[in-house]
Order: structure tokens, then C-alpha cells, then sequence
């Protein structure tokens, strides 16, 4: 599992031109990508270090400011382009397990009482951001 989690004063997603998901900071935007050989046990793991990960201001997290996160499935993040000019798909996990891991990811934030909004998966969405510096790392499991 892989995620860009970028620090944000706001960030939204919609879809047909409705916002299905917004956040305002500060949070962190994260796209979150599926690889094809994840299980279950990743999703919890991923979520503590998201929402415990120290890249707010004062090297906070979002656990420790009630900091909300907007949360955007994003399989292109296993995207390989080593070879020509397209890029294959194949480390991305097929849809119904990336939607179950994506679900479960969100659901693990939840329970750790975070404030998560999302987007729709498999959806043409368009996400907006003000990133906060802008400060964006890398976050994989």
C-alpha cells in the first residue's frame, strides 16, 4: 500500500460537479494506492501512520491536532513507466480489492476517532487543494 499524503489548508473532491468530500485544514490530502499483493492487515497499519504521521506544523499530526484528512483512492500511484512511453497497471490491485482496502483504511482512521472524508472510488473525480507549504511525502507499507 502506498500514499501521498500532502499537508493542506483545504482540499475537496467532486465528482459531476457535486463535492462529494472536503476537508479544511489543517489535514492532510492523501491519495492512497492499492498494490496487488495487499491484504487486510495493511489497512490498520497504514492508518496509524497516516494519522499519526508528524508533517503538520510543530511536527504534529493529525492525531494530536483532531486534524481531519480527505482520503482519495488513487491506483495510478502503482503506475509502471520504466518501459516506453504508457504506463502499465499491473502492480495495481484489481478494483474490488482496492475498493475493500481503501474502505478498510478509512474505516481503521475512523475508529482511531479521525475526522475522514473521501471520494468516490472508481469515479472521474476532480480533487482541489491549497497545499500548506507545500509539504508532501511519500507513506508506504
Amino acid at each position: 500500500m502506498r500514499a501521498v499524503a500532502a499537508r493542506v489548508d483545504e482540499a475537496s473532491v467532486r465528482v459531476d460537479g457535486a463535492v462529494v468530500g472536503a476537508i479544511t485544514g489543517p489535514g492532510l490530502l492523501v491519495l492512497l494506492g492499492v498494490h496487488r499483493d495487499d491484504t487486510a492487515a495493511a489497512a490498520p497499519v497504514m492508518a496509524r501512520k497516516l494519522h499519526e504521521l508528524r508533517i503538520l506544523h510543530g511536527e504534529r499530526s493529525c492525531a494530536e491536532l483532531d486534524a481531519p484528512l480527505l482520503v482519495v483512492s488513487q491506483f495510478t500511484l502503482y503506475g509502471d513507466t520504466r518501459k516506453g512511453r504508457r504506463p502499465t497497471w499491473q502492480a495495481a490491485a484489481p478494483p474490488a480489492t482496492a475498493e475493500a482496502l481503501v474502505d478498510a483504511v478509512v474505516a481503521a482512521l475512523r475508529a482511531r476517532g479521525a475526522t475522514v472524508a473521501t471520494g468516490v472510488f472508481g469515479a472521474q473525480m476532480a480533487v482541489a487543494s491549497v497545499n500548506d507549504g507545500p509539504f508532501t511525502v511519500l507513506v508506504e507499507v
